[in-house]
């Protein structure tokens, strides 16, 4: 019986079509298994604890892989994996676990933070939206706390998706400024696509005065994909944290939230 293992990882999804492999298309689950394949000398499947789309980027991921190796977990072949990918990403650890154990269905949250910047920023052209228009924070703040009253988020979710509920519990939804950065952190049991790039997009509209609180409010209860605010760019978006129960997965990377 072949061996189970958990990747520790971050990515830069700038030159990346998304996590998922696609045809004609170059994807980090694509560009994992190929490595991994190569060096173990074997053919080798990897499940990620999610879908990322295009651009978007990852600060802590987390995927699972079966190999005949039983020895996978060390430094050294983290070493081999790390000279054989890019620069856009980084494999921080590898880890056994059980079997059963499932890098998408145990994970029991994730976190996502999105970035806007204020101020014109070459150096951030690639990881936060560049909007100059003044937003009206607390306001913001205001209407997210209205996410918890909750849990079918139809109007912020990707349409004709194969999903069999959007229903999502939200535990966490907050901005945060750091001068001329806003930091939308967002964290839930499980997210629908386009779903963060979606609501992040309708507080902003809120932020602008151009929707009211219960102008929010009523978005979300249209359950109406086309009452909510255009998605934000992907070059904001982060997932930054992915939770399991000890019993399943203790993660041996702290992710840093200040991202």
């Amino acid at each position: 019986m072949k061996q189970r293992y958990f990747i520790e990882l971050a990515y830069n999804g700038t030159r990346f079509h998304g996590w998922q492999i696609q045809p004609k298309s170059k994807s980090i689950q694509e560009e994992l298994q190929r490595a991994l394949s190569t060096i173990c000398r074997e053919h080798i499947a990897v499940t990620g604890a999610g879908r990322t789309d295009t651009g978007v980027h990852a600060s802590y991921y987390v995927a699972h892989f079966d190999s005949e190796k039983e020895q996978l977990d060390d430094a050294q072949f983290v070493y081999k994996m790390n000279r054989f990918l890019g620069m856009d990403i980084a494999i921080f650890n590898i880890v056994k676990v059980d079997r059963e154990a499932h890098a998408r269905f145990g994970a029991i949250s994730r976190t996502y933070h999105y970035f806007i910047t204020q101020q014109k920023d070459p150096f951030a052209l690639e990881t936060a939206w560049y909007n100059s228009r003044s937003l009206n924070v607390d306001r913001m703040n205001e209407a997210c706390r209205i996410l918890f009253d909750f849990e079918d988020f139809t109007s912020f979710s990707k349409l004709h998706t194969d999903v069999k509920t959007n229903n999502c519990k939200i535990y966490q939804a907050e901005w945060i400024r750091n001068g001329q950065q806003l930091k939308f952190v967002v964290k839930a049991d499980r997210f629908l696509r386009n779903m963060v790039r979606a609501i992040v997009g309708t507080l902003v509209e809120v932020g602008l005065g151009k929707l009211t609180i219960d102008d929010f409010r009523r978005v979300i209860e249209t359950q109406d994909r086309g009452a909510a605010g255009v998605s934000v760019p992907a070059c904001g978006l982060f997932l930054t944290d992915i939770e399991y129960p000890e019993a399943v997965f203790k993660r041996t990377v702290i992710p840093d939230q200040s991202n």
